[in-house]
């Protein structure tokens, strides 16, 4: 975590982001890229393609500048080497090609969650990164005046496919010597007795070396309930998924329960790519 990217819209929840962002720096002496992405009109992108500075342009460019810099001065990033970027793209395009750019290690968003027809036809830009980016997302909701991981709680069917990503969520728990809650939730339609489930657990877990490991088994009507309830259940500061970055019909039909959570849960949520 030496290199954190905030994508920012000036928002209430982006300065959220950037909060939770300034304390895992200081902690990690790391440093941020703060990101605003200027999404223009078809004809002044192509102007801005082939050189042109129209006046307009440059004064959106300028005032983004400006709004970047005073954010840059505020108190919460004392301390913190950060940089600054403004860029002509779509937000998502933008996010994904700056991190690969600039081999960030974690991207940290804030996110209001998405609803109804948006949620299903369009989503938000959060939920895209998540499915796409092959980088940890942490995803914020509310303020968090003094994020700590203390209890991390990360859901899975613990399958070979996991083990990649779950290195990465052991990481990240060591890192904040937090308590590391891994939970099988069980549903109707995917049941296992209490002892398979412990076995696979079991099995999956012995080739990693968290600090404070708590294995659960936690039985709901659905997986997106379960993960939910049970970091309810526990107080979780945060909650980890792994996910698969579906696409297309399979991701219409299927849906993403990473994504969902992102839109659904008002806890923080880290995602992983499998």
């Amino acid at each position: 975590m030496k290199k954190i990217l905030v994508p920012t819209d000036f928002s209430e929840h982006a300065y959220y982001a950037l909060k939770v962002a300034a304390g895992i720096a200081k902690k990690n002496n790391g440093e941020i890229i703060l990101l605003h992405m200027l999404e223009l009109p078809h004809e002044a992108g192509d102007a801005v393609g082939i050189g042109h500075e129209l006046p307009e342009i440059m004064l959106f460019k300028n005032a983004a500048i400006n709004k970047l810099e005073d954010l840059m001065d505020d108190e919460v990033l004392d301390g913190i080497n950060v940089s600054e970027v403004v860029q002509f793209e779509l937000a998502f395009d933008g996010i994904m090609n700056i991190s690969k750019k600039n081999n960030v290690d974690l991207i940290i968003m804030g996110s209001h969650g998405a609803n109804g027809f948006k949620e299903m036809f369009v989503g938000s830009n959060a939920e895209k990164v998540v499915r796409n980016s092959e980088i940890p997302v942490l995803i914020i909701k509310k303020d968090q005046p003094n994020f700590n991981v203390n209890k991390f709680v990360f859901a899975s069917d613990f399958s070979d496919e996991i083990k990649k990503p779950f290195a990465k969520v052991v990481e990240f728990a060591n890192k904040f010597d937090a308590e590391l809650h891994v939970v099988m939730i069980n549903t109707p339609s995917s049941f296992k007795p209490t002892h398979l489930s412990e076995e696979i657990m079991d099995k999956f877990v012995s080739g990693f070396n968290a600090n404070k490991l708590f294995k659960h088994i936690y039985n709901d009507v659905n997986i997106e309930s379960g993960v939910l309830n049970f970091a309810n259940h526990v107080n979780a500061d945060l909650i980890g998924m792994s996910t698969h970055g579906r696409k297309g019909l399979a991701h219409f039909f299927n849906g993403s329960i990473s994504e969902d959570l992102v839109n659904h849960s008002v806890r923080p949520v880290i995602t992983f790519k499998i």
